[in-house]
């Protein structure tokens, strides 16, 4: 089962290399080391946005 999602995941990065026209292994970088990593830090810019702005409401909920 493994063994088929790997090479389902290989066949999709394969694909999106060739309709792009950048290759596999180019493919491959771009959505690993480039956005995956961009991503996980938006989301925690986000989160700790939300948690900060969550943290002042609390603070003036309990001076009210």
């Amino acid at each position: 089962m493994i063994n088929n999602f790997f090479n389902w995941c290989v066949y999709v990065l394969e694909v999106i290399g060739n309709v792009t026209g950048i290759g596999y292994e180019l493919a491959n970088i771009v959505i690993f080391v480039i956005i995956q990593p961009l991503l996980i830090l938006v989301f925690f810019i986000l989160w700790k946005k939300e948690k900060k702005k969550n943290d002042l409401l609390n603070q003036k909920l309990i001076k009210f």
